[in-house]
């Protein structure tokens, strides 16, 4: 990419509000995390905050984990507005990791940048 695009697309994100950031996993939905867990599906539920510095050292180990793992379901929930979603997976801090393996929750943790202690808590739902 050239200095050019690059300064093109920083410029068009700054004006559009967007974050050059990619998101880990997909947007939390009830529906299809459901049909997950009933599919028995391996899931990783990515806590985060676009403010958080912790969350912002998790995203890369997420994404390269899920990038790794075609089998497993990964669902970013957002700290600042999903309130219903945080409560009902007892959820007080943003840069949770909750893992689950169909419907039963395997392992959870908070705050945590170390990669291969991530892999690992993804592994208990594999």
């Amino acid at each position: 990419m050239s200095l050019n695009s690059l300064k093109t697309l920083i410029a068009i994100a700054f004006l559009t509000g967007s974050s050059l950031m990619a998101q880990a996993g997909q947007p939390f939905d009830t529906k299809a995390f459901q049909q997950a867990q009933a599919a028995g599906k391996p899931i990783l539920i990515d806590v985060t905050a676009p403010w958080c510095p912790t969350c912002k050292v998790q995203r890369p180990i997420v994404q390269e984990i899920e990038k790794s793992t075609p089998n497993l379901v990964v669902y970013e929930v957002d700290f600042d507005s999903a309130k219903d979603v945080l409560k009902r997976l007892r959820v007080q801090s943003q840069s949770t990791l909750i893992v689950f393996k169909g419907a039963n929750e395997v392992g959870r943790s908070t705050g945590d940048t170390n990669p291969a202690s991530i892999r690992a808590l993804v592994s208990k739902g594999l």
